[in-house]
C-alpha cells in the first residue's frame, strides 16, 4: 500500500496532475504556442522526456538492486530496462526534430514575398489515402 503522506509521493501525483495540465494546454494551444510547448517537453538535455527517462532508469536501477536480492522477479527490471533503452532511443530521434519544431514556434517576419501554400509531405499524403 502506497503511504501517500510522504513529501515523494505527493510529488508524483503532482507532477501527474500537471502533465495532465500540459496535455490539455497542448490540445488546446494555437499553433505556435504548441510547438513552443513540444519543443520544450521534447528537448532530450533540458526537457521532460530526457528527465522522465532518467527517471525510469533510476527505476530500473532499483529493480535491478531488488531482483539480486529477490525482492522483485527479474522481469520487472528487463521491463524497467527495456523501457529506459526505448524511451532514450526515441528521445534522440525526436531531439534532432526539435530544432524544426522550435520554428514553428518562432513568430515570422513580415516578407515581401508572397506567401507559398504548404505542401503536405508524401509520408502525410500517404495517410490520407
Amino acid at each position: 500500500m502506497t503511504d501517500s503522506n510522504l513529501p515523494s509521493i505527493r510529488l508524483a501525483g503532482a507532477i501527474t496532475a500537471q502533465l495532465g495540465q500540459l496535455h490539455r494546454h497542448l490540445a488546446q494551444a494555437p499553433s505556435h504556442e504548441a510547438a513552443q510547448i513540444l519543443a520544450t517537453v521534447l528537448d532530450y538535455d533540458t526537457g521532460l522526456l530526457g528527465e522522465v527517462t532518467h527517471l525510469v532508469e533510476t527505476g530500473s536501477r532499483f529493480a535491478r538492486d531488488h531482483s539480486e536480492r529477490g525482492v522483485l522477479p527479474p522481469e520487472v527490471w528487463l521491463a524497467l530496462g527495456r523501457a529506459a533503452n526505448e524511451l532514450n532511443d526515441v528521445g534522440a530521434d525526436l531531439n534532432e526534430h526539435t530544432g524544426t519544431i522550435k520554428q514553428v514556434a518562432a513568430p515570422t517576419p513580415p516578407s515581401s514575398r508572397p506567401a507559398t501554400v504548404p505542401v503536405a509531405s508524401a509520408m502525410v499524403l500517404r495517410r490520407r489515402r
